[in-house]
């Protein structure tokens, strides 16, 4: 059980990067959906994802075409501000794809309708346009991880003694 990360057309590197950090330590897949706004080999990509870049199971598609012919059938949610459904209010399946659009526009007004019940937004305060894609990427990716008790994630780590000094 693994689930996968859809980039369409993501313009920053650094977003990327970061997002595919996150992909690496929750055992996530990322998909990139062409043109993309840089070079998968990126100094901002790859400092961004640190070393881990090697270690993302990352597929790259021509257009959304391309991805919906090489995913035929898949669960997809979109994330979009204009969405109705609240993120956490959907029960995401193993094996879905969450979208997330490119920075400048998010995702197609066209894709949108054609998903609308599968259409998701992450609930925010006053005129905020949006917010930061990798910062997106992870509030929705944890909650499907959570609703799925993170299953097949190891928890690292254990506080045996804490002193305060």
């Amino acid at each position: 059980m693994a689930f996968n990360i859809v980039l369409f057309e993501p313009e920053i590197p650094a977003n990327t990067g970061n997002i595919g950090r996150t992909c690496v330590a929750t055992g996530t897949r990322l998909h990139l959906i062409e043109p993309l706004g840089f070079r998968l080999g990126e100094k901002e990509l790859k400092r961004a994802g640190m070393d881990y870049w090697n270690q993302l199971d990352v597929t790259t598609y021509l257009n959304y075409e391309d991805f919906i012919s090489r995913n035929a059938g898949v669960k997809i949610y979109m994330a979009s501000t204009k969405a109705l459904k609240v993120y956490s209010d959907v029960q995401f399946e193993p094996d879905c794809f969450i979208m997330f659009g490119k920075e400048s526009a998010g995702i197609p007004e066209k894709l949108l309708l054609e998903h609308q019940d599968t259409a998701i937004r992450i609930p925010m305060m006053g005129e905020t346009r949006s917010l930061n894609l990798s910062n997106s990427v992870a509030i929705v990716l944890y909650e499907a991880l959570r609703q799925n008790q993170f299953a097949q994630m190891k928890l690292k780590g254990k506080l045996t003694k804490y002193e305060w000094k």
